[in-house]
């Protein structure tokens, strides 16, 4: 009941659609599956899907109303990824294509971590030119049993690498190489491109650069699930 109040608040403020707060795949996916390795698989699988649909009721219904993610882009409330994911769609920014490779979940009775190699492919415009922006990231859920449902409690992406390349080959995109020598390597091109459209992006961000950052991730998770009841 509290997860449909989350949904409906969230329709108010104009993230979703009120008409579909009382559906719910995730419990009914959940109902049809067998084990609880195949309930988290789904719904991480669920999770990507509904993000590169734009299905954002869909998408709510895979965290809890709790939940944090901490992204390129974003780092707070499960709310403010919504919001920021809605407000992109709206600006008509090009959509990202996504791909995903089999997820490695590490459970422990009610909890678990997952992670998860994900691939995206976004079209932006650098310096007058349309490229393709390739990122490469390990995306760390955490996920959490409540009331007999599995659901996202946490996201954390880890940076690995990433390409940038004309959309046209044989494009000069005009990339200044010691321009790039300002950002980390796990992602440098990502950081280079929002610069050039006049945002930013933190220097701190997690990446396989700092592998130490990323050592803490991994004990923080495994911490987390062994701390279950």
């Amino acid at each position: 009941m509290k997860f449909k109040k989350f949904l409906a608040a969230v329709a108010c403020a104009g993230i979703l659609s009120a008409g579909s707060v009382d559906a719910s795949a995730i419990v009914d996916m959940q109902k049809n599956s067998s084990s609880d390795y195949e309930k988290i698989t789904q719904l991480i699988n669920w999770e990507r899907q509904s993000r590169v649909r734009h299905l954002y009721d869909e998408l709510a219904d895979c965290y809890f109303e709790d939940a944090t993610v901490t992204i390129s882009w974003t780092r707070g409330s499960i709310a403010d990824f919504l919001k920021g994911g809605n407000r992109a769609e709206a600006a008509g920014e090009q959509a990202v294509v996504g791909r995903i490779s089999p997820a490695i979940v590490h459970r422990h009775k009610s909890r678990a971590y997952v992670e998860l190699p994900a691939t995206t492919l976004h079209w932006v415009t650098v310096n007058g030119e349309e490229a393709v922006l390739t990122t490469y990231m390990r995306l760390i859920y955490r996920v959490e049993r409540r009331n007999g449902i599995w659901r996202i409690a946490d996201l954390t992406s880890i940076n690995e690498d990433d390409t940038l390349e004309p959309a046209v080959a044989g494009t000069d995109l005009h990339i200044d190489a010691a321009e790039l020598k300002n950002f980390r390597h796990s992602y440098r091109f990502l950081a280079y491109v929002r610069t050039k459209a006049g945002g930013t992006v933190s220097g701190d961000l997690l990446g396989i650069d700092r592998p130490a950052d990323v050592e803490k991730i991994y004990r923080d998770a495994e911490d987390w699930i062994r701390a279950a009841r």
